[in-house]
């Protein structure tokens, strides 16, 4: 059971990378917000069909989980579209150091959907990681608009991952995820009809738009997304948004790599990250030390 953990855990890690990647190919990808999520969505969706038509999977599930997905599918939808929009207005690492504070927002809403107590540590680290973000904001004001879109994409996340911690105890993981992508992108799709966004302007995409999309629709969502919701079952929601801080750390390194000076930030900004990759190390340490006293407490 504890090498169980351990395995999900360095996949959840390895699913964490392939996110900080995502926020490359956000700002790689010329397309505004909203469309670029609509594809993204619609593509994972094709791409996880033909998998469940490959694997044999049935796609049957049950009226009242068609109904959690409807919502949690919406959530998950404009978190990505808010997320997006946070990295074309400022730039990839502003847009997710901020996103850091999801941690600070699973431990508010988690204890409610799990109907346990909230941990003093918790709220402790949760608090740290806003620190780190006063550090880093007070001297980068002028990416205000990313950081507010950014903030309102933590919430989302932070609630998008307590409800799944919930649904993958009755729900197998690529049904989950098949059907919130699916009525995300369904979502989506009627705000565009309603809004009259949709032209023929909105699918002429370039070459090199299509090959990131693809990229972004088929690796780094339709596979991390079922594997994201399958380390669920081994791991708290909570830890599983602190290891979600790392992304930010590899997505500002391979920004820097990729887009060059346009992502150095200033001194304090990176205090301030160093301060959040800090909070994650910690939380490791000391789920690990519990999970060893509990070990040797049942021997």
């Amino acid at each position: 059971m504890q090498g169980n953990k351990l395995k999900n855990y360095l996949h959840l890690h390895f699913i964490v990378f392939i996110w900080g990647f995502t926020a490359i190919l956000g700002a790689l990808i010329s397309i505004d917000a909203v469309p670029l999520v609509w594809y993204r969505m619609s593509l994972a969706v094709v791409f996880i069909a033909i998998y469940f038509f490959i694997s044999k999977k049935s796609f049957k599930v049950d009226k009242k989980g068609l109904l959690k997905f409807v919502f949690s599918g919406i959530i998950i939808a404009i978190h990505w579209v808010t997320f997006f929009k946070a990295i074309k207005v400022s730039n990839v690492s502003v847009a997710l150091v901020t996103m850091s504070t999801g941690a600070f927002f699973a431990s508010l809403i988690e204890p409610v959907f799990f109907k346990r107590k909230i941990k003093p540590i918790e709220i402790l680290l949760g608090l740290l990681v806003i620190v780190g973000l006063y550090i880093i904001f007070n001297f980068q004001s002028e990416y205000t608009l990313g950081i507010i879109y950014a903030l309102i994409s933590a919430f989302l996340s932070a609630l998008f991952a307590v409800l799944n911690g919930l649904f993958i105890k009755k729900y197998d993981a690529n049904v989950i995820s098949f059907y919130q992508l699916l009525f995300g992108a369904l979502g989506i799709t009627l705000y565009l009809l309603f809004t009259q966004k949709f032209s023929i302007q909105f699918f002429q995409i370039s070459v090199n738009d299509w090959f990131y999309l693809i990229i972004l629709s088929s690796i780094c969502t339709a596979y991390a997304f079922i594997a994201s919701v399958y380390v669920m079952k081994y791991l708290t929601p909570y830890t599983v948004m602190l290891t979600i801080n790392l992304e930010p750390i590899y997505a500002i390194i391979l920004a820097l790599i990729v887009f060059g000076e346009k992502e150095q930030m200033s001194v304090e900004f990176y205090y301030g990250a160093f301060i959040v990759l800090l909070v994650v190390i910690l939380n490791g340490i000391l789920k690990n030390t519990s999970l060893i006293k509990n070990k040797f407490k049942k021997k």
